[in-house]
């Protein structure tokens, strides 16, 4: 296929699918412990990946067995003095930019761009230095944690959360999530995840995110459903919980219809996701449950 043909959105859209069909989620973080920060795929510089680049990452080493955080080009690796392995093949991840033209007045405007680049990990690169190679540690079981610590977490997130009944949701008419009794949970790690997911529905009240519109069609619940799903990940990746909810299969027929009638559809999710996550985040260091590295 020529340079020019390769379609990045359809490209990531059909690995996502593939991905899915075959009962893989790639919003699942495919190992436990984690780095500083939590366990998102991190550029050569440290910093973490965001939106789609964190899915395609967890994906690539979910399917490679990579343990390494650290993602690098073949340039960058070369540069600190390092080779990749012979044979090895890259993984792509989206650089999203703007590039200016001239419109029909003559005026300069901004138009926006992704395009693919690719990356190895750190697993597949020799010579790299040492601390490229340490592994993360293997976090305690939220099973053992006091539920304490994660109480105040949300409770610094300012979230209405009231408990009672059998259903977990998000009532957006009272701006209210609905939990069902800690007690009635197999683990604290699973009332964690649900509530991971709950809290990034309560983002998109209008008075936050405002995502939500009036007169949704079932393909626009499907399209929130993956975004909570996605985002409930982020938010355990970056306060060490691993995610639990079992998807409901009408869930993922849902979400693979959305997909294949929208190449751009993972892309649009993924990043309302990291922005909904990103909401939870500030919130919490607002109200003091986390504090600078």
């Amino acid at each position: 296929m020529a340079k020019s043909d390769f379609d990045i959105y359809q490209h990531v859209t059909n690995q996502i699918i593939e991905a899915m069909e075959a009962g893989v989620s790639p919003w699942r973080k495919p190992w436990t412990g984690g780095e500083q920060g939590g366990t998102f795929p991190l550029r050569a510089n440290g910093e973490p990946y965001r939106g789609i680049n964190v899915l395609m990452l967890w994906l690539a080493a979910h399917a490679n067995g990579f343990a390494s955080a650290h993602w690098f080009t073949f340039k960058q690796a070369k540069d600190l003095g390092a080779h990749v392995r012979k044979g090895q093949k890259s993984s792509t991840v989206v650089k999203y930019g703007t590039v200016e033209r001239e419109n029909n007045d003559g005026e300069a405007v901004a138009i926006p761009y992704a395009r693919a680049y690719r990356v190895f990990n750190a697993d597949q690169i020799e010579g790299l230095p040492e601390q490229f190679y340490t592994r993360p540690e293997v976090q305690e079981d939220l099973g053992t944690r006091p539920l304490p610590e994660v109480d105040a977490f949300f409770q610094a997130v300012g979230a209405n959360v009231t408990h009672g009944g059998v259903r977990a949701c998000y009532i957006p008419a009272e701006d209210r999530i609905q939990m069902p009794p800690v007690s009635a949970f197999i683990s604290a790690q699973h009332y964690t995840a649900t509530l991971c997911h709950e809290v990034t529905h309560w983002t998109g009240h209008r008075s936050r995110l405002d995502r939500f519109k009036v007169g949704s069609t079932k393909a626009d619940y499907a399209r929130e459903e993956l975004i909570a799903e996605i985002g409930s990940c982020f938010l355990g990746a970056r306060i060490g919980v691993e995610p639990t909810i079992d998807e409901a299969a009408s869930y993922l027929d849902s979400w693979l219809g959305v997909l294949k009638e929208d190449k751009r559809a993972i892309f649009k999710a993924a990043s309302a996701a990291q922005k909904a996550a990103d909401f939870v985040l500030e919130a919490a260091a607002v109200g003091g449950a986390l504090r600078a590295a």
